[in-house]
């Protein structure tokens, strides 16, 4: 008998958690032919979330988790459950319900018919701002058109995902980490099925607009030096625009006889090249970032219990 296991970051979700179990016990028991493995990855939560997945797990042996020994964040605690997850095949799914478990017996089908990757693409995105999904429809249109990986839009988290492609994922170990452009780079076999995404069931986003921008530029910043090549795009145009303004104020000067203010040409060269040289030290930045939290190879992240095991992190 096959094994799936669900993989589920939770981080302060003790008022969905008895609705999403709820459902996924109901979905559990009603399909005979598979051996389900629900994994919590719980990242530091401070609410009562860690002690009702131990209660789950009480009365449940499906239930395993992993707790974090503080908070890592949900890109971390994605690649934990990769990490200590034991199916033939895992499903990420988020913990508020946006994701309907009802839909993981297509996702199964599609695997079982030999595709490594069955992700849901949102059909509809029930209970987000106009805004947001604006950014977001504009982000992955960036993301496109710099990277020469195809990344597939409207997706999230939610998907099925192949042993051999937990294994690829296993290996990459960076710290800063953009899960949806990891598993376009990957590759495999790919199936889309389309859903309609429901709005949380209770509490809050953990998201804010702040961590949205941090998560778009690590996904740029990760698959791309497209940003790097700016100053080259910036660089030629500006010589040229430079010389062109050179030839006209010394034809200007010789034609008419007339004097041009120095200290306005002066003032507006040196804005329009202090921008320039900010943007692109900023870039810079960004990459010797990276380069500097890579170089420090600490552990992605330190669990405090696992299944009730106390672990060394040796």
């Amino acid at each position: 008998m096959k094994k799936v296991s669900i993989i589920i970051p939770a981080y302060n979700e003790e008022e969905s958690l008895p609705l999403l179990y709820e459902r996924l016990k109901k979905l559990m028991d009603s399909i005979q032919n598979y051996e389900f493995e629900i994994l919590f990855v719980n990242d530091g939560s401070k609410d009562n979330t860690i002690n009702l997945i131990k209660e789950y797990r009480e009365k449940d042996p499906r239930i395993s988790y992993v707790d974090f020994s503080r908070n890592f964040g949900k890109e971390i605690a994605m690649i934990a459950g990769l990490d200590y997850a034991k199916g033939d095949c895992v499903i990420f799914m988020d913990a508020d319900l946006q994701d309907p478990p009802e839909l993981i017996p297509e996702l199964i089908k599609y695997w079982e018919e030999g595709y490594d990757d069955v992700y849901a693409k949102r059909n509809s995105r029930k209970g987000e701002t106009w805004l947001k999904k604006f950014t977001s429809k504009m982000y992955y249109r960036v993301l496109q058109s710099l990277t020469n990986v195809p990344i597939q839009k409207d997706t999230g988290d939610f998907r099925l995902l192949d042993k051999r492609c937990v294994n690829a994922l296993r290996k990459m170990r960076e710290s800063q980490r953009n899960s949806k452009s990891m598993f376009s780079w990957i590759g495999y076999k790919k199936k889309e099925v389309l859903y309609d995404r429901d709005p949380r069931v209770a509490g809050k986003t953990k998201w804010n607009y702040k961590k949205l921008i941090d998560l778009a530029i690590d996904g740029i910043t990760s698959f791309t030096t497209s940003p790097l090549r700016i100053s080259t795009y910036i660089s030629i145009p500006t010589f040229i625009i430079l010389f062109i303004y050179f030839i006209y104020v010394i034809a200007k000067c010789i034609i008419t006889s007339t004097v041009i203010q120095a200290y306005q040409a002066i003032i507006l060269l040196i804005l329009f090249f202090s921008g320039v040289q900010i943007l692109l030290f900023g870039i810079i930045g960004e990459y010797l970032g990276r380069i500097f939290n890579e170089s420090k190879n600490r552990p992605l992240y330190l669990v405090n219990e696992y299944n009730g095991k106390k672990e060394m992190n040796e």
